[in-house]
Parts: structure tokens; C-alpha cells; sequence
């Protein structure tokens, strides 16, 4: 009855003091019937069974008891009892690493849950960024102590009794919950009040602010609109074109840049009196009410009266603008015609005025007339020009331009000289059609000149090429060849010598014609670069040339037979010596695959072999050195033998390798014999049955065969895992000695990793691990040292410290694992 008026807060009836069986049942009675008069349902619950002390009646009552008083009346949301509290748990630790609350059992095992709940309502009492969820003793015990001494909640669960059970008991777990939900719902209480007050105050603050906000801006705008207003109304027009776009510039300014912030202003301003009014609307307060003349009518009705006068400011300053633009376009379009007209007319009259046609060839004469033409159309198309120069001129006069004296004397200027132009041009006609005449004789020569001089300069410049040409031959038989073309070079030069007397008999007759007349001569022909000087040189050139290459020739001809030399010698070595290694090659082969003898017979044959093919690489060297002078003589081919050096060096590697690898093969089978006890018998049988199919390696097809000869083939399964041991890089061959080892596994007794774990097992006392001790008792130092480096710790639960992996470490040794 006490635990009920503590927890429900009310009083029960006085309770019967006698200690008597019936003065106890009598008490439970009045308990019980409390319990069910607030509504819960007691089933089963006798007051004889709780005064008999039935522990299981007993603690459902307790539970019943707290159920109703400390859980069933926690609501969160649209939930309430467990689910309320659950939801309030989730909600509150929701923020913290680690936590993951789901239920009232292992979710709270590692005591953050606790510490969290503590820590979000109460951060001082807690460093939760220093609880480690590998602690669960400490982060409970924590919880528990911070809880009784700051939150006035017993300790009523045990840290060690949490931590240790699989699943924490359920309703104990919840009984505890519930009093930090009780405990924090005070304070909750009065943080929501404190945050209803906060966010009242925080709305008339902000709208006190928008209505001071409104009115120091609606201050501004009207204040700048009176001031805009005069400067737009005023009217004064300037004197010059300058000024007045001065005044379209400050205009544009104004537009561009004082103007656009002020509308931004003005709609922002009717913005943040709609906003005001919708705040002040939905939070219950009166209509705000701007000062007198700052309502947005007013403001409205003030815009609307800049936006008049700017308009008309605009229009007046374009009228302006466009008076003044016509008589300064007229000014500006006489100027730049004046000055056209004046620059192509530069240099015309000295131009017209000079004799370079005195000293011109004929081919220049045609171009002066040509360029004169040209000059006397370009000057009939610029008439118009002149004639819009002149109309200009009058219509400035007619609108009375304020300097129109400039523009007149600078007029009378351009038309006086256009009449001289017209004279010179016609004078210098005459001239130059007179001289034209007398140079079209001497023009003809030239022309014939220079037809007769660019083939014979072309034969001269080829043949001077073909006489420096470098050339490089690899035999006689090409040199050969070079001689005999210069020689029939040299037959050509007797006529060539008549041609060239015939062409300068030409330019000796020009230079007679212009003495008999009188004509001044450039010296240069119009049709042609070459002069009878450049004729002359090329011709000694080619003279000079001719017994240096014959020189040439000879000394390449007598390099080109000692190279014959060299490629002869070299060949009669290597045709002796490719053949000899294909020979010992081929012997080799033939001892590798004899079964006749025994093993350390066919060691000396093959060692013998070997001493012979060392005694032989004196020939090697000496062939080395024949090809070394072949080298430095730059010979690149040999049709005297088909061996290269790199044959013969590559024969000669190979012939060492195979008497060296046929060598240690037969090695590897006495160690093999010896190691495994098979008698030579054996030997000479697998030997035999590997030559069935090949002489050095069968391919996996054969390899089926023989095994199924051998009685070793039992299946596809079978033969992939011998593959795997007899070509474990599956390069698709067996060779004799991956055939003889496989051979060998099957016919002897070898140990496995199965029987190397019995072994270990029987020295563990049938345990799965090994210790340290056992080792060390049961084996030599040397092996036990080994075995302890090398074996992993062994995991499990409940094994001594120390305890090894022995299972992992045989297979290791029989490569079935990756240690």
C-alpha cells in the first residue's frame, strides 16, 4: 500500500494493523482494489497467492503496478506507453554516433543509450565525445551514478548483470527509461513556454523593424524625386555639338546608373509594406500605417511625375542633338572627301613630271604605259569625287556654316590643281609612246637569248649535280655501272661546247645595235636572270668537275674489291661452322632420348660432348673477328653464304644451352632415382613410354595416351588436376622432366599435409591448437623455433594463451593455404 500511494500520489484506505493471515490478506485486498479501481485488469492475482509469498504473482503485480503509474502515461505524438516511450528514446539520442535505440533490451547494453539520454538534456553533467562503446561497464556505471546524484533516480539495475546477459531483461530496462522521461519532462515543459515567449517577442521585433525600415526608405526615394525633378525640367540649349551630347551622356548616366537602384528601392519598398501587412495580418496585430505623405500611393503619384519630365527631357535633348548633327555631318564629310582627294593626289604631279623612261628596257616602257593607262582611269573616276567636294562646299554656304571661308578657300585649292593634273597627264602619253619604238628591235634579241640560255643553263646546273652527286654502291658491279655513265657524260661535251659559243654570239649582237643607235642599256634582260657572265662561270665549273669525279670513281671502285675480299673470307668460315653446330645439335638430341647404358654413362658421353663444343670456340672467336672488319667496312650483305654472325651466335647459345640443360636433366634423374629408390629399369621404361610420343615434350593430347598406356588415367576430373602438377604454367607441353617427377609422386610413398596434421595432433593431445610448451617438449630446438615463427595464433573461445594454428600451417607447407 505504501509503494501505491508513492508512485500514484493518493491515499488508500488505513491499512489493518494486526500480522495475523487474514490482517495481511485484508491489506492486499484494499491494494489490489485500488490498482483495479484506476482501471487495470488483474488476472490471476489473488491477495492468498502474494501473501504466500508467489514470487512469480508478486513481481507480475510489481510490474502491473509500474506499467500503470510510471509508463502508461507517457504520450509522444499519437503514441503512448512502451511505443510513447521507445519514440521519445529514438527522438532524443538520435543525434549521437553509436546509438541506434530499437527496443528496451541489447540496444542499451553498451550504456551510450543511457549517457546520451543524460547529455542531450543535461550537457554539463557528461563528456559524451570521451565514452567509448568498447566500455560498456564504464558507460553504464556513469549513466547510473550521474543519474542518482544529479537526477535524484535510484540505481536500480546492475552494469556487470547488463553487460553479461544476451539479452537484458526487458521491463526492468524500461522501469529505468521511464524515470529520466519523468525526470526531464519538467524541464521540457518550461523550455516550450520559454520558446513560445521568445517567438512572440521575436515576430513584434521584426515587424517593428520592416515599419522603420519602410519609412527610412520612402524618405530616401521622395527626397532624391524632388531633387531629379528641376534638373530635368530645365531647358537650356548648348552652343556646341560637344556640349550637347555632354548632356545626353549625364542623361544616360542618370538612367543607367542613379536611376536603376532607385526603382530597385521603390519595389522593394512596395514589397516590404506587403509583407509587413500579410505579418501583421497573420500574427493578430493592427495594420501598419505609414507617416503622413509616405503611403505607396504617394510614392506611386511622385514616381509617375519624374517618369512625365524625363520623358520630355529625353525628346528636347534628340531635337537638340539632331540640329546640330546635320551641320557638323556636312563639315565632317567635306573634310574627309578634302582629305581623300588630297592624299591620292600626293606625289601625282612629280610623278607625271619625271623621265624614268629614258633609262627603261622595252618590257619597262610597256609597264609605264600600262601603269600610265591605269593612272588616266583611276583620274576620270575620281571627277566625281572632285564634283561632291564642290556641291558640299555650296550647300554649306546656302545654311550659312560659321566657317565658311575655310571652306571655300580649301574648295578653289583642290579644283585649280585637278586642271594641271589633266595637262601633265597627256604630255607624258607622248613621251613614252615615242620611246616604246625604238626599244621593240632590241627587245626581240633578248627574247632569243634567253630561249637558247635556260635550256643550256638547265644542262649546265644538271650536270654540275650529277658531277658533285654522293652516291654509295655495295659491290663492283655498281660502281661498274657509275664509271661507264660518266664516261658517255664526257662524250656530250664537245657539242655542248658549240651551243654555248652560238648563245653569246647573241648578246654580242644586242650590245653592236645599241652602240650604232645610241641606246643606254640597263645590262639586264627583261626575259631571263642569266647573263652571259653566269654562262661563262657555269661552263668552267663543269670543266673542273669532270676530273674530280673521274678520281672518285676509281678510289670507290678499289674499295668495293677488298670489301669482295672480306665478304669471301667470311664465308668460307661460317659454311663451316653453321653446319657443325646443326651437327652437335642433332647428336645431342640423339643422347637425350638413348635409353641404352646407364645414367652416369650417358653423364660422360654428355660431358665429353660438352668439353668438345668448349674446345671449338677458337673457330667462334676467329669468325668474331672476320665479322668485326665487315663491320667497320659498312658491308650489310653476303651472297656468298646464307649464315650471319647472328645466326652463328645464336646457334652457338643454343648448342650450350642444350648440352647444359640435357646435362643437368640427366642429373635431376639420378637424383630423382636416388632420392625415390627407382631402379634404372624404371628409368628406361618411362623414358621409353615419353619417346612414344615425342623426343623433349608431348602435348596435353598425348599426354592423355601415355597415361592411359600407364594405367594413370581415370577421367577428364583426374587429368586436370595432374595437369595442374605436370604444367602448372599451362603453356600447353609436358616436358620429360615434369613427366618423370609426376611419374615418380605416383610410384612412391611420400608424406601429405593430412598426415603432418595427425602428427601434430597426436603432440597436442587431439586438441585443434598447440601450445608453445608442447613444442618446444616434444621437438628438437631448431624445429620448434621453426614451428613457432612461422604458425598463426589460433582463434576460438576458452584456449590457453599462446595456443597455435597448427592445421593452417601443414597445409602452408604442402602449398594448400596462402601463409
Amino acid at each position: 500500500m505504501l509503494l501505491l500511494e508513492v508512485i500514484s500520489g493518493e491515499r488508500l484506505p488505513k491499512p489493518d494493523k494486526g500480522k495475523m493471515r487474514f490482517h495481511k490478506i485484508a491489506n492486499v485486498n484494499k491494494a489490489l482494489d485500488f490498482i483495479a479501481s484506476k482501471g487495470v485488469k488483474l488476472v490471476s492475482i489473488g491477495a492468498e497467492e502474494i501473501v504466500d509469498g508467489n514470487v512469480k504473482m508478486t513481481l507480475g503485480m510489481i510490474w502491473t503496478i509500474i506499467l500503470r503509474f510510471a509508463i502508461q502515461d507517457i504520450s509522444v505524438e499519437e503514441t503512448s506507453a512502451k511505443e510513447g516511450l521507445l519514440l521519445w528514446c529514438q527522438r532524443k539520442t538520435a543525434p549521437y554516433r553509436n546509438v541506434n535505440v530499437q527496443n528496451f533490451h541489447i540496444s542499451w547494453k553498451d550504456g551510450l543509450a543511457l549517457c546520451a539520454l543524460i547529455h542531450r538534456h543535461r550537457p554539463d553533467l557528461i563528456d559524451y565525445s570521451k565514452l567509448r562503446k568498447d566500455d560498456p561497464i564504464g558507460n553504464l556505471n556513469t549513466a547510473f551514478e550521474v543519474a542518482e546524484k544529479f537526477l535524484d533516480i535510484p540505481k536500480m539495475l546492475d552494469a556487470e548483470d547488463i553487460v553479461n546477459t544476451p539479452k537484458p531483461d526487458e521491463k526492468a530496462i524500461m522501469t529505468y527509461v521511464s524515470c529520466f522521461y519523468h525526470a526531464f519532462a519538467g524541464a521540457e515543459q518550461a523550455e516550450t513556454a520559454a520558446n513560445r515567449i521568445c517567438k512572440v517577442l521575436a515576430v513584434n521585433q521584426e515587424n517593428e523593424r520592416l515599419m522603420e525600415e519602410y519609412e527610412k526608405l520612402a524618405s530616401e526615394l521622395l527626397e532624391w524625386i524632388r531633387r531629379t525633378i528641376p534638373w530635368l525640367e530645365n531647358r537650356v540649349a548648348e552652343q556646341t555639338m560637344r556640349a550637347m551630347q555632354q548632356k545626353l551622356e549625364d542623361f544616360r548616366d542618370y538612367r543607367r546608373v542613379h536611376k536603376p537602384p532607385r526603382v530597385q528601392e521603390k519595389c522593394q519598398l512596395e514589397i516590404n509594406f506587403n509583407t509587413l501587412q500579410t505579418k501583421l495580418r497573420l500574427s493578430n496585430r493592427p495594420a501598419f500605417m505609414p507617416s503622413e505623405g509616405k503611403m505607396v500611393s504617394d510614392i506611386a503619384n511622385a514616381w509617375k511625375g519624374l517618369e512625365q519630365v524625363e520623358k520630355g527631357y529625353e525628346e528636347w535633348l534628340l531635337t537638340e542633338i539632331r540640329r546640330l548633327e546635320r551641320l557638323d555631318h556636312l563639315a565632317e564629310k567635306f573634310k574627309q572627301k578634302c582629305n581623300l582627294h588630297e592624299a591620292w593626289t600626293a606625289g601625282k604631279e612629280d610623278l607625271l613630271t619625271q623621265k624614268d623612261y629614258e633609262s627603261a628596257s622595252l618590257m619597262e616602257i610597256r609597264a609605264l604605259m600600262r601603269k600610265h593607262e591605269a593612272f588616266e582611269s583611276d583620274l576620270a573616276a575620281h571627277q566625281d569625287r572632285v564634283e561632291q567636294i564642290a556641291a558640299i562646299a555650296q550647300e554649306l554656304n546656302e545654311l550659312d556654316y560659321h566657317d565658311a571661308a575655310t571652306i571655300n578657300a580649301r574648295c578653289q585649292g583642290i579644283c585649280d590643281q585637278w586642271d594641271n593634273l589633266g595637262t601633265l597627264t597627256q604630255k607624258r602619253r607622248d613621251a613614252l609612246e615615242r620611246v616604246e619604238k625604238l626599244w621593240e628591235t632590241i627587245d626581240q634579241l633578248y627574247l632569243e637569248f634567253a630561249k637558247r640560255a635556260a635550256p643550256f643553263n638547265n644542262w649546265m646546273d644538271g650536270a654540275t649535280e650529277d658531277l658533285q652527286d654522293m652516291f654509295i654502291v655495295h659491290s663492283i658491279e655498281e660502281i661498274q655501272s657509275l664509271i661507264t655513265a660518266h664516261d658517255q657524260f664526257k662524250a656530250t661535251l664537245p657539242e655542248a661546247d658549240k651551243e654555248r659559243m652560238a648563245t653569246m654570239g647573241i648578246q654580242n649582237e644586242i650590245l653592236k645595235i645599241a652602240q650604232t643607235y645610241g641606246i643606254k642599256l640597263s645590262g639586264i634582260n627583261p626575259y631571263t636572270n642569266l647573263s652571259p657572265q653566269d654562262i661563262t662561270n657555269k661552263w668552267e665549273t663543269v670543266k673542273h668537275l669532270v676530273p674530280l669525279r673521274d678520281q672518285m670513281l676509281q678510289e670507290e671502285l678499289a674499295r668495293q674489291q677488298a670489301n669482295e675480299r672480306l665478304r669471301r673470307q667470311f664465308a668460307a668460315q661460317a659454311n663451316i661452322i653453321g653446319p657443325w653446330i646443326q651437327t652437335k645439335m642433332e647428336e645431342i638430341g640423339h643422347v637425350s632420348v638413348d635409353i641404352s647404358g646407364s645414367l652416369e654413362e650417358q653423364m660422360n658421353n654428355l660431358k665429353q660432348y660438352e668439353q668438345n663444343i668448349i674446345n671449338y670456340k677458337s673457330n667462334i672467336d676467329k669468325l668474331e673477328g672476320d665479322h668485326q672488319l665487315i663491320q667497320e667496312a659498312l658491308i650489310f650483305d653476303n651472297k656468298h653464304t646464307n649464315y650471319t654472325m647472328e645466326h652463328i651466335r645464336v646457334g652457338w647459345e643454343q648448342l650450350l644451352t642444350t648440352i647444359a640443360r640435357t646435362i643437368n636433366e640427366v642429373e635431376n634423374q639420378i637424383l630423382t632415382r636416388d632420392a625415390k629408390g627407382i631402379s634404372q629399369e624404371q628409368l628406361n621404361e618411362f623414358r621409353a613410354s615419353f619417346n612414344h610420343f615425342d623426343r623433349l615434350m608431348c602435348t596435353h593430347n598425348f599426354f592423355t595416351s601415355g597415361l592411359s598406356l600407364l594405367g594413370h588415367y581415370q577421367g577428364e576430373v583426374e587429368f586436370a588436376r595432374i595437369m595442374t602438377l605436370v604444367d602448372p604454367n599451362n603453356t600447353g607441353v609436358v616436358t620429360f622432366q615434369a613427366f618423370i617427377d609426376f611419374m615418380t609422386r605416383e610410384t612412391a610413398e611420400t608424406d601429405t599435409a593430412e598426415q603432418v596434421m595427425a602428427s601434430f595432433k597426436i603432440l597436442a593431445s587431439d586438441k585443434p591448437y598447440i601450445t608453445v610448451d608442447e613444442l618446444r617438449r616434444e621437438l628438437p630446438p631448431e624445429q620448434a623455433e621453426y614451428c613457432i615463427t612461422r604458425m598463426t595464433k589460433y582463434i576460438g573461445t576458452d584456449i590457453p594463451p599462446g595456443a597455435l594454428d597448427y592445421i593452417s600451417f601443414s597445409s602452408a607447407l604442402y602449398g594448400e593455404s596462402d601463409l
